[in-house]
């Protein structure tokens, strides 16, 4: 107090630092407080309750009593009730394969599972045998098969409710006619009347019959989906752990119609159908507000699924070039890691598994780009099989995580396209007969009605995989440093400036000097006041 003229002096000056620094120890306050009581407080839920309508008793009904020869008979009995339900189901994906979208030209185009190139199994076309044993139908063995007859539908696979049905890996869809052996399991014949007394709604193990194990094995494609969602802790994920929330598949996945909603995009590019947090969580999920205007640029995705591919691992690369490898004595080379998973196999090349997986961050509006059959590109980098939009500049983009498959798959260097090779069958052409890549070129490249070179070369591939699922309980979510730092998660997105994580000299030097010129002021200031105080 010595060194002010008077009391008030004081007063005045430590009102103006109060006044100054109060709004910062309030926001402080605020923050702390709200960030501890948000951790102790459920996320507000909307849009979400569970159907408690009671079920059918299928056993009841006598034509589901009579004795079936077939699955096709069986679908028949079902349509016989269920008389318009093949209408709704044959419009939809999972029947089609397809999806009508609008490309960069403006063209109305059908692609998906049907016609997109991946780089795990390469393409459906050739194929059909093997790739449509995940097919909801029966008989789709060759370009031939019969979309607009409804005795073809297998109703079954998504409604069985007694985990006995099983489709046979190359039966075309069907299940086997007596028992059989493959890939050290065991199929045998369904018992058609136990399954129609037992119908009901798809439940995870449905579900899972397909997108649990796609692309040959557990875990394979996606990375956050796989066999444990079955029967896993909240621990891997909130939403479905039996000591949790304990969801079924459906329950964010709403049906109307037979149209289910949520989309892949690897083999989807609309911006439709979608399965947002939103819908229950709302878009001001978070008591802390700093928190919630993080969500106009970042997925919620992003924070609250740290990892993936939390109990196995997921198949990170495929090199397709390395397949074709034998022992000495003929016989095919197979080789696991310690762990058990394949990391190379004769028919199929090597592979990278890794478990635990940081995801890839991307920007994402929800469209995406697709490498379609006959497209020219260069190998100057990677091809992008289904390049997801998005940018900094584009305000409907949100920061994405993301699992991006890298693979090396057959090219045509004369036409600059990939191939598409003729893998499963048979004949004499096929490369898991013969493992000739020449001639499973020509024959793959011909069914499609693309040319062929007859020059191959091997080229890098990516394929993005949106991460939505394995949501880690919210103490486990990311912190402000794994992004606002040195070591930032997001080091891969330089399309704009990030506090902590980028640094520009003229912002530091610029930094530097107004502190020495504030440093400077101040003492001046000091100065000046000692100097007048003193003539007083």
């Amino acid at each position: 107090m010595k060194h002010f003229k008077s009391k008030n002096d004081f007063l005045k000056l430590l009102a103006t630092f109060i006044f100054i620094m109060l709004p910062w120890l309030f926001a402080l306050i605020y923050n702390v407080y709200f960030h501890k009581e948000e951790i102790q407080t459920e996320v507000p839920l909307q849009n979400y309750k569970v159907d408690t309508l009671p079920i059918v008793d299928h056993s009841k009904f006598e034509v589901l009593k009579q004795k079936f020869e077939n699955p096709h008979q069986l679908t028949e009995a079902c349509l016989s009730c269920h008389n318009l339900t093949h209408k709704d189901f044959m419009k939809s994906p999972h029947w089609n394969w397809l999806k009508k979208t609008v490309n960069k030209k403006g063209d109305t185009i059908a692609i998906g599972k049907k016609n997109i190139l991946n780089n795990f199994c390469i393409a459906i076309p050739s194929n059909w045998g093997r790739c449509t044993s995940c097919h909801a139908g029966y008989g789709w063995k060759d370009k031939n098969f019969d979309f607009h007859n409804p005795k073809n539908i297998d109703c079954i696979v998504c409604h069985d409710r007694t985990g006995t049905y099983k489709k046979f890996p190359t039966g075309a869809g069907y299940p086997v006619k007596e028992k059989k052996v493959f890939g050290g399991k065991t199929y045998l014949p369904p018992d058609y009347n136990l399954i129609a007394a037992n119908v009901g709604k798809p439940t995870r193990e449905n579900c899972g019959v397909c997108h649990f194990t796609g692309g040959g094995g557990n875990n394979v494609k996606h990375g956050d989906i796989a066999n444990e969602l079955k029967d896993v802790t909240k621990e891997v994920d909130v939403h479905m752990g039996i000591d949790g929330k304990n969801m079924s598949c459906i329950e964010c996945h709403k049906t109307d119609r037979h149209i289910i909603s949520g989309q892949l995009y690897s083999v989807s590019s609309h911006n439709k159908n979608h399965v947002t947090c939103e819908e229950c969580h709302t878009d001001k999920p978070h008591l802390n507000q700093t928190l919630n205007r993080h969500l106009n640029r970042v997925a919620c995705q992003t924070c609250h699924i740290p990892t993936y591919a939390k109990v196995n691992p997921t198949k990170m690369k495929w090199d397709w070039s390395t397949a074709g490898k034998f022992n000495p004595d003929g016989t095919m080379i197979i080789k696991k890691d310690s762990a058990g998973n394949m990391i190379y196999h004769t028919m199929k090349g090597s592979f990278v598994w890794k478990k635990n997986v940081n995801p890839e961050y991307v920007w994402f509006n929800g469209k995406a780009d697709h490498y379609l059959q006959g497209d020219k590109t260069d190998t100057i980098n990677p091809i992008q099989l289904n390049h997801l939009e998005g940018s900094h500049s584009d305000l409907t983009a949100k920061i994405f995580p993301v699992k991006v498959e890298r693979g090396r798959q057959i090219y045509d260097p004369v036409n600059q396209t990939l191939i598409i090779p003729h893998l499963f069958g048979k004949d004499s052409t096929s490369y898991w007969k013969n493992f000739d890549w020449n001639k499973s070129a020509e024959t793959g490249m011909k069914t499609v009605g693309l040319p062929y070179s007859g020059k191959y070369s091997f080229a890098r591939t990516e394929m993005y995989w949106p991460i939505n699922h394995m949501v880690a309980p919210k103490e486990e979510s990311l912190t402000c440093a794994d992004c606002h730092s040195h070591n930032s998660r997001l080091a891969n997105i330089n399309d704009f400036y990030l506090t902590g994580r980028d640094r520009s000299n003229i912002v530091d030097k610029g930094g530097i000097i107004l502190i020495i010129i504030a440093l400077i002021a101040v003492l001046i200031h000091t100065s000046i006041r000692i100097i007048k105080r003193k003539d007083a």
